[in-house]
């Protein structure tokens, strides 16, 4: 797969940094941006990049030259004037007869291409026959600002069904999906690109390509790809790429997560919550949930949701109280890398049950489908997991999956007694405190 590097980014907010340098060369290790990139394209086997230049080009031209000091190809479009994101990509009608990896500039970034790019195969393979213009994939993420990120709503399967620009109202509520400007496209993409026209992808072009019908899928990952436009973000990168962190995030790597309960941990348990109004999020559940986003564990929910099977609510009106959920903890600038959740109840008989979900199935905790669910999508250690809930049944989950478990007060405080539990269950007053004991400096 050829690659695509959009590099005429001018800088402005980090003016009082690197005026007189182009953002692509802002270096972070030593390195500049662009660097780590190419570096990163060349480690996944892409080795013929196109650098699309704007402003100050001729410094990125001069510091790349060929590519080959890095054993790459590097091509150069250089634009006349500022064209925008989408204006700069359309240069390269012509050059890409088959789906390419285009990329902004300044976004330091590790994550595993391979596994990007066979999803996106895989992807692409099923829908052969139903995606005339191509499928294009779009690497999203939960960050940290998601008030000021552009965002994307998204199907049961992933697919793109909406997009929501910044700035967004205050009374919205969203899945805190932010657009990375990472995406794979087909070369049908340049057909909704107007040539000579200033356009940037995510505002003038994705809503077109979505209002023509064709398929536009999220791919979210928690891998590190992180915006530098600001001296605030510039200087938390540049101490992330010396702790090492950069790196270790990358889904090659075997990790760590915390899993969470969700109803008596991180919001009030009311019993059998199925109305969006009735979701209250304890006070300490953002600063707990911060906390394990600063480490390199991830925040992964799961819960059981039998309101489903019952029929007092519907997949979609659980959708509605997760974005709540996500809006809140992001407006304190914390965020949830995965929700799994078990829609299923295993005894019948009821009114207004729903039948096909009135199953025994592997995902209802305490057993253990969802916990491995995450192990292959997020490349876990089940050694470096914790599990954190208020139940027997959430304690019998992680005895089940083999993995620590620590108890809260909140909730149920763990004393429901449905589940014999094998072991003593170190109990902490709530998330917060049960947080900082997994998180202790050693």
């Amino acid at each position: 797969m050829k690659a695509a590097i959009i590099a005429g980014g001018k800088g402005t907010r980090l003016a009082s940094l690197a005026k007189d340098t182009a953002k692509a060369l802002i270096k972070i290790g030593g390195k500049p941006v662009i660097e780590h990139q190419i570096l990163l394209l060349k480690e996944y086997g892409i080795r013929d990049i196109w650098v699309l230049l704007g402003y100050l080009g001729e410094q990125v031209r001069d510091y790349l030259q060929t590519g080959e000091k890095w054993d790459v190809n590097i091509h150069y479009y250089q634009e006349a004037e500022p064209l925008g994101t989408a204006g700069a990509l359309k240069q390269l009608e012509g050059e890409f007869k088959e789906d390419f990896l285009a990329l902004s500039g300044d976004i330091m970034m590790d994550f595993d291409v391979k596994r990007f790019i066979d999803s996106h195969n895989q992807r692409k393979f099923a829908l052969a026959k139903t995606a005339a213009g191509g499928v294009s994939l779009i690497i999203t993420h939960p960050n940290d600002h998601p008030f000021d990120s552009d965002l994307v709503e998204v199907d049961s399967a992933g697919q793109i069904a909406s997009l929501l620009r910044r700035p967004h109202s205050s009374g919205i509520i969203f899945r805190n999906l932010s657009i990375a400007s990472v995406f794979i496209f087909p070369p049908e993409i340049f057909k909704h690109i107007p040539a000579g026209k200033k356009c940037d992808i995510e505002k003038d072009i994705l809503p077109v390509v979505l209002e023509f019908g064709n398929k536009i899928y999220s791919y979210s990952t928690p891998e590190y790809l992180k915006d530098m436009g600001t001296p605030e973000r510039l200087a938390k990168v540049e101490q992330d790429f010396f702790s090492g962190k950069i790196k270790r995030l990358n889904l090659k790597n075997k990790r760590g997560a915390i899993f969470l309960d969700r109803d008596g941990v991180i919001n009030q348990e009311i019993g059998q919550l199925s109305k969006i109004e009735d979701l209250k999020i304890y006070d300490f559940a953002s600063e707990a949930i911060k906390k394990i986003n600063d480490s390199d564990y991830l925040a992964i929910i799961i819960t059981n949701q039998p309101m489903i099977a019952k029929g007092f609510m519907t997949e979609a009106d659980l959708n509605k109280i997760h974005k709540k959920m996500e809006t809140e903890l992001g407006r304190n600038g914390a965020k949830i890398d995965a929700i799994y959740y078990c829609p299923h109840h295993p005894e019948k008989g009821f009114s207004g049950e729903i039948p096909e979900l009135k199953i025994k199935c592997d995902c209802r905790k305490p057993n253990t489908g969802l916990i491995q669910k995450a192990v292959l999508d997020f490349n876990l250690d089940l050694n470096k997991c914790f599990f954190i809930g208020d139940s027997s049944g959430d304690a019998k989950t992680a005895e089940n999956a083999k993995i620590n478990f620590i108890g809260v007060k909140t909730g149920y405080s763990c004393h429901d007694g449905k589940y014999q539990i094998n072991q003593e269950i170190p109990l902490y007053e709530n998330l917060l405190e049960a947080i900082k004991t997994i998180l202790i400096p050693v």
